[in-house]
């Protein structure tokens, strides 16, 4: 099927033409053939690189363009919505009937607000959670909403993020009976389940552009399921740096999956050591190979240098700077984002060419490579130790094999060390089909607030009603309705007892507590933790205190376990803030409770040190926190101080003294400063390293930046011409404008010693 015989408009096809693509993939043909564009429900399972976004896009785009509705596409993570707004960009210079251009708008953030500045866009790309939070905030313009797109439907049986998509696909059914979904996905197994859940026609197919060699490697030798087999040449004697030579030798890349951070890192240490091999041309006379090398060489060096000035200075920084001069790169939660980021985008340019990851990559952004590696079938699991993982985790991984107009196929391999244990993983992952797809909604911790935000945001005003909506979700659907009515009836015992909902006669209404809890985007039992605390105030209140209180929350995500040799320290440290504690401290007879609380402390002791400005290095040695892992916690306590400071007006024993502090560390936990910094780091670009420079050199107020010259700004270290510029304008501190450029003359004019000592930023 033709590009130019779609039922769109013109100037959509002109724009796809333009891109080069002219005719659909089968797929699409059959997301065409079964309605898409005509309003249909579709369910499309179809592989990584199969066109599944093209379809979202026309399928948008129609909606837009001819019937005059929106379109919100959900995504389970901010790196994936970040990527899909890019791509949706491509459509903003096409008119709409009313003359204006079409627009998209992205929003991942802030969970307590209705973002009404979203009414003016025609696409809207959002995280499955934020959904959840404009839904509860009965965001207006959502009424406009007439297309779903759902990126990653199997998530449905993930039990972290499964229940949030499949409560905002049940409210936008119960929102708009007509509303157009479709669902995409890479594997689903019972794919007629969940199409029957969403009304909705399914296509599955195996069509992929780039076909798929999934296999086994032991020693030398892979078989693949198709019953071929072929050796490689044993340069090494580990078995996947052979596997990574021969990719690159065939002018490939290699992604591998390691089931640790640690794994992933050493895994990257290790293939950098052999890059040499690589690199460094063999053909050639020496002059080419020299230009070769130094070329090589020099756009690695590029990249190496955006991780090191992507922000604080670390050594993880440095440690990933120097892989990536080799053409090699690791990839998991504990890096910062920034860093995530550069990395993800030189290996999408074919600029890094080997990564070593963990498994949760394959289920985030698009990085395809030519060959996969999965090293090891099994993941450590908390309580479980060791575990094989399901074979839809194995698919999502291997499905990452195979770029789109660089590769004629796609090689997936899992290493074996015994033939014993090649029989396995061939019988049990290669050759096997994913697991079904369950509802994981049925838990009363995950259930319990979106019982609450049925009722806060009206969505239902009796318990019949209640039964009612959860009749539309994927569990009563797979199950039935009255399976979870005695888990509702027990959730909802508890928001009344908790005073969070008021029954009269027939009517159940959510209190002002209850609804604010719920705009909050908290757990119920976190909002009743921050109740309980906020009304028997300590003798001492301190920073401590609040960063303590939050830390106990369940909505604070997984306690920093305290390590044995930590224990005596956190100890002593709860001893020394007890007069500051909001919470009551277990009895150390209860010994898992009392780890968990000594765990508590810690993450109140990283915040605190964060504060306090301490270097993301010194964390890292004193807590062992990577800076992936301190900046999630950043923003989980950012939102909680929120939640503390929002409550407190709500309580009745109302603390203006809460209110403020609380307000004040959200600042202070965003950019992890101490207190005298806050009126300078509130200036654009400059962040908490320039920030106590500044300071330090005497200019600790706006009235003293006013006072400031371009020169001596200048002469700060990190501290260029023109970030003294944006300092100035921002701070008001030029009226005229050849007063501004008289002194950005005399400051670009600094010594050239100077200059080298690093000092000025051009």
């Amino acid at each position: 099927m033709k590009i130019s015989e779609l039922n769109v408009p013109q100037s959509v096809r002109e724009v796809l033409q333009a891109q080069g693509i002219c005719e659909l993939f089968p797929p699409q043909a059959d997301c065409i053939r079964e309605g898409v564009l005509e309003g249909k429900n579709i369910l499309l399972a179809s592989p990584t690189a199969s066109g599944k976004t093209l379809i979202a896009e026309l399928c948008a785009l129609k909606h837009i363009l001819e019937g005059g509705g929106k379109a919100i596409y959900l995504c389970p993570l901010r790196a994936l919505a970040s990527e899909k707004f890019e791509e949706f960009k491509k459509y903003t210079s096409i008119q709409k009937p009313n003359g204006t251009k079409v627009s998209v708008g992205i929003s991942t953030g802030d969970f307590d607000t209705a973002d009404n500045w979203l009414a003016k866009y025609d696409v809207i790309v959002t995280t499955n959670e934020k959904a959840d939070s404009l839904l509860r905030h009965r965001a207006e313009w959502m009424d406009s909403i007439s297309a779903v797109i759902v990126d990653e439907i199997h998530l449905l049986n993930e039990a972290g993020r499964g229940p949030t998509l499949e409560i905002v696909l049940a409210r936008l059914m119960q929102y708009n009976a007509n509303i157009q979904i479709l669902a995409l996905s890479a594997t689903v197994n019972n794919v007629d389940e969940i199409a029957g859940w969403l009304n909705a026609k399914y296509i599955v197919t195996s069509w992929r552009p780039i076909n798929l060699k999934e296999g086994v490697i032991l020693q030398d030798e892979i078989q693949y399921k198709d019953g071929e087999n072929r050796k490689i040449e044993q340069e090494t004697r580990f078995t996947v740096i052979n596997m990574v030579l021969n990719t690159l030798r065939n002018g490939g890349q290699a992604l591998i999956f390691a089931s640790t951070r640690k794994n992933a890192v050493s895994s990257a240490k290790q293939v950098a050591s052999h890059m040499d091999k690589i690199l460094i041309p063999k053909t050639g006379s020496k002059i080419v190979k020299k230009s070769l090398e130094e070329q090589t060489k020099s756009v690695l060096e590029k990249e190496a240098h955006k991780i090191l000035e992507s922000g604080e200075r670390t050594q993880i920084g440095e440690e990933l700077a120097d892989l990536v001069r080799n053409g090699v790169a690791y990839h998991h939660a504990g890096l910062p984002g920034a860093q995530r980021t550069i990395i993800e985008q030189g290996f999408k340019d074919r600029k890094i060419k080997v990564l070593t990851a963990t498994p949760t990559l394959a289920w985030g952004v698009n990085l395809p490579a030519r060959t996969v590696i999965i090293q090891d079938y099994r993941r450590f699991e908390a309580g479980l130790g060791n575990y094989p993982i399901p074979v839809l985790d194995y698919k999502q991984m291997a499905g990452r094999a195979g770029r789109p107009k660089y590769d004629k196929f796609g090689e997936s391999v899992i290493v074996a060390k015994t033939a014993d244990e090649s029989d396995f993983v061939m019988e049990n992952y290669v050759l096997a089909k994913p697991e079904r797809i369950w509802s994981r909604l049925a838990v009363e911790k995950i259930l319990r607030t979106h019982v609450l935000s049925t009722i806060a945001s009206d969505y239902a005003h009796t318990e019949e009603g209640i039964y009612e909506f959860f009749r539309k979700t994927f569990y009563a659907y797979q199950y039935d309705v009255k399976a979870i009515q005695n888990v509702i009836a027990k959730i909802l015992r508890f928001l009344h007892d908790e005073e969070m909902i008021c029954v009269m006669g027939d009517d159940i209404v959510a209190t002002k507590l209850g609804k604010r809890i719920s705009e909050l985007y908290i757990d119920p039992l976190s909002g009743i933790i921050i109740r309980d605390a906020l009304q028997t105030k300590p003798p001492v209140l301190t920073e401590f205190s609040l960063l303590q209180l939050i830390a106990h929350t369940p909505d604070m995500g997984p306690i920093m376990r305290p390590y044995q040799r930590e224990m005596e320290k956190l100890t002593d440290t709860l001893e020394e803030h007890q007069q500051e504690l909001l919470v009551e401290t277990p009895s150390q007879r209860d010994y898992i409770g009392y780890a968990d609380f000594l765990g508590e402390v810690k993450m109140a002791m990283v915040l605190n040190a964060w504060i306090e400005e301490t270097s993301e290095d010194r964390l890292l040695e004193r807590f062992n926190v990577q800076p992936g892992d301190l900046y999630r916690t950043i923003e989980s306590a950012k939102w909680l101080l929120h939640a503390v400071e929002r409550l407190a007006p709500v309580i009745a024993n109302k603390n203006k003294e809460v209110t403020d502090l609380s307000n004040e560390l959200v600042e202070r936990v965003s950019m992890g400063i101490k207190r005298e910094l806050m009126p300078i780091v509130t200036l654009e670009g400059v962040g908490r390293v320039r920030g106590r420079i500044i300071f330090n050199a005497g200019f600790q107020t706006v009235e003293d930046l006013k006072r400031a010259s371009i020169e001596e700004l200048t002469a700060l270290p990190s501290v260029g011409p023109r970030l003294a510029k944006k300092i100035k304008e921002q701070v008001g501190g030029y009226d005229k404008k050849d007063e501004w450029e008289e002194d950005l003359t005399a400051a670009t004019k600094a010594p050239q010693e100077t200059r080298q000592k690093g000092l000025f930023d051009f």
